[in-house]
């Protein structure tokens, strides 16, 4: 007795079909998973069962062996439950449903027969959607296009994608009434999903927030127009954790392309909330420096994405960046020059996106308080250069801007200015600064992506400005990198102010923004 059903895999931020073929014959009792399977498509063994026997029907005491096809394609998570579990069915006649491969399941199973959410089911969706409209392309074959069925709870994050016709139920025993009884399946009453902005429960640091340190809110301004990465540097309690909070209140909101990308991101790990809603706000990710390699970039058994492509979109933020191991900030360099990042291991290689805007923060020396006019430094030469040395040159090229962010004295502490810009008002600024960008570069392109050509071309300087950039390149010994990325921060500059060319103020400007490039040099 055979039978064959759909059900889907999801690996990176794709996912495949797989055709669950079962086979019933005679021998003795056994139940065998092939088809390159991991250790959780393999205990389905005993989940199918028991599901199975609680739900009513009979597991057969023959030899049942169940192959995933294609067999050399990796096989991981629970969602081959309920496929498996109606091949079965279906090859003992205890699922009579002549139109079974016009469906595609996905769902865990309960010990008791209940379906169970599973992750990744927007990107199941997205593909399933994909293969449905190249078969609608295809007139010359006239195949139904396939439904997608998942448990209850992953409904509205499947309905995300229009076009595509999806159902859901409880149990697996009501799958097979629904597939026998005039597909009558358990689905809420839902309107189409719109674009709704999730709930957040923490309340985001607001620009009104944050007592004086004006060149450093003009600092994350610049930064935030032109995506740029950014090295805070200032003694304990400047403020220099909470400038980074805020930033995030000032990016602009994620586009509609962006917004489905950090949501399959999410969705596939496990981490989106079943509530059928697109992620909105961009993420901000803030690891602790105990951090270990495999959880900044991602990999482990599953190749599962770390905190740099959790950041996709949005900030990465580091406090206390000389405190994280040489290893964890070494193997950020590659990912933030290429806005990608290649995990491969013996047992695959997946390709995450790292679209980030790194803010890291760092005291001035070991005990903090160099150039601290209130309390004194008693930290040797020596000292604080291996402090600073915890960052390698190649990582500190990355960074577009250093900005110093000195102590708050009490005046300026309880100086409440109502003058004082929101987060909105910023944000206004920011985009019509990346409004600039888009329509000099492309869609969703910022200065800080700018290509070396591209920094040639639009980072044109005056005589003066050139003048200007020789002197400080050569008597700082600046990098080529270095050299590209002050321009690139001059032309956001530029863009702030609505200016077509970069003049010299806006250099003077965006070289200011570059301490550490002076104090290393000891």
């Amino acid at each position: 007795m055979f039978a064959s059903v759909y059900g889907m895999t999801v690996l990176g931020l794709r996912a495949h079909l797989i055709r669950v073929e079962v086979d019933v014959s005679n021998g003795l009792p056994s139940f065998d998973i092939v088809g390159l399977a991991n250790i959780a498509v393999k205990e389905a063994r005993d989940r199918v069962r028991s599901a199975i026997r609680n739900s009513g029907y009979q597991f057969p005491l023959q030899r049942v062996t169940v192959n995933l096809a294609p067999a050399d394609l990796r096989k991981q998570g629970s969602g081959l439950d309920l496929p498996i579990a109606l091949g079965i069915l279906a090859a003992t006649e205890q699922c009579l449903c002549s139109g079974l491969d016009h469906y595609v399941f996905s769902g865990e199973l309960s010990l008791e027969g209940s379906l169970r959410p599973v992750p990744g089911i927007l990107t199941m969706a997205m593909t399933l959607h994909r293969n449905n409209q190249q078969l609608e392309s295809e007139e010359e074959k006239k195949v139904k296009k396939l439904c997608l069925i998942v448990p209850q709870e992953n409904l509205s994050e499947a309905r995300l994608v229009g076009g595509l016709e999806t159902h859901s139920t409880s149990t697996l025993r009501r799958v097979v009434q629904a597939l026998e009884e005039n597909y009558n399946f358990e689905d809420e009453i839902l309107s189409q999903i719109a674009h709704v902005e999730e709930l957040s429960n923490e309340r985001q640091v607001d620009w009104t927030d944050i007592q004086g340190q004006q060149h450093v809110k003009r600092a994350l301004e610049i930064a935030a127009a032109g995506g740029h990465n950014v090295i805070l540097v200032g003694p304990p309690g400047s403020g220099k954790t909470l400038l980074a909070k805020a930033y995030s209140g000032i990016l602009p909101q994620l586009s509609e392309t962006e917004s489905i990308e950090v949501t399959q991101l999410y969705s596939s790990c496990g981490l989106l909330a079943c509530n059928g809603r697109l992620i909105q706000h961009r993420p901000f990710r803030s690891p602790h420096h105990t951090i270990t390699k495999v959880g900044m970039i991602g990999g482990g058994r599953d190749l599962r994405p770390g905190e740099l492509s959790l950041a996709n979109y949005g900030v990465l933020f580091l406090d206390e960046l000389p405190e994280f191991s040489r290893e964890v900030l070494e193997c950020l360099r590659q990912p933030l020059e290429d806005r990608e990042l290649t995990i491969t291991r013996q047992s695959g290689s997946i390709t995450y996106p790292a679209h980030v805007s790194v803010i890291s923060s760092m005291n001035p020396c070991p005990c903090g308080f160099l150039s601290d006019q209130g309390r004194m430094c008693r930290c040797t030469p020596m000292q604080i250069q291996n402090y600073r040395g915890r960052i390698s040159g190649p990582l500190l090229d990355r960074f577009d801007m250093h900005i110093e962010v000195p102590r708050l004295n009490y005046s300026e502490l309880k100086n409440i200015s109502k003058e004082s810009e929101s987060s909105s008002t910023v944000r206004e600024r920011v985009m019509a600064a990346r409004q600039r960008q888009w329509d000099r570069l492309g869609p969703a392109k910022t200065n800080a992506e700018m290509t070396a050509k591209e920094t040639k071309e639009f980072g044109r300087l005056t005589p003066n400005g050139e003048a200007l950039l020789q002197r400080i390149f050569d008597s700082q010994h600046l990098s080529a990198r270095a050299h590209d990325r002050i321009l690139r921060v001059a032309r956001t500059v530029a863009d702030l102010g609505g200016f077509p060319d970069i003049l010299p103020e806006h250099l003077a400007e965006a070289i200011q923004f570059r301490v550490l490039d002076k104090r290393l040099d000891m």
